[in-house]
């Protein structure tokens, strides 16, 4: 985030970039202090399979993006609404957070609800309840978990 902001911001006085460093560091003693930081606050492990699937999950919402979007221009191609039940497989809480997010971001997919075992999704064809269904975005996730 300090990066993020450095990069947005422009201001690269000597004086900022110290004060910078140094409230990042005492959060970080802070929350090591406290002792609130677990492997969910901060899931450093996920680091490694993260450049693997955020490329892999960019490419999914662009080739929806072109699936609906040629959907709304050609007529003939059907729109068929339906709610599906995905199961998670005893996903952990961070992970199906992640997948759920994941879905809701692919366009002509949203999820509605996630429940201990399935998550629950509308989409706009049966094209895109298929992908869902097909479960490789769910792999994707589990791997980037650990799981996989």
């Amino acid at each position: 985030l300090a990066a993020f902001w450095l990069i947005l911001s422009g201001h690269y006085t000597p004086l900022l970039l110290t004060f910078g460093l140094a409230s990042v560091g005492l959060v970080v003693w802070l929350v090591w202090r406290m002792a609130v930081a677990d492997h969910e606050a901060v899931p450093v492990h996920l680091t490694r399979h993260v450049l693997t699937f955020w490329p892999w999950l960019l490419a999914e919402i662009v080739k929806s993006n072109i699936d609906v979007v040629r959907r709304i221009l050609d007529p003939r191609l059907p729109i068929e609404r339906m709610v599906i039940r995905v199961p998670t497989g005893g996903m952990e809480p961070l992970p199906a957070t992640v997948y759920a997010n994941a879905i809701t971001l692919t366009p002509g997919t949203v999820t509605l609800d996630v429940g201990d075992d399935k998550i629950v999704v509308h989409a706009l064809s049966r094209k895109a309840a298929e992908a869902v269904r097909e479960g490789e975005m769910m792999r994707r996730v589990a791997r980037m978990d650990g799981a996989g």
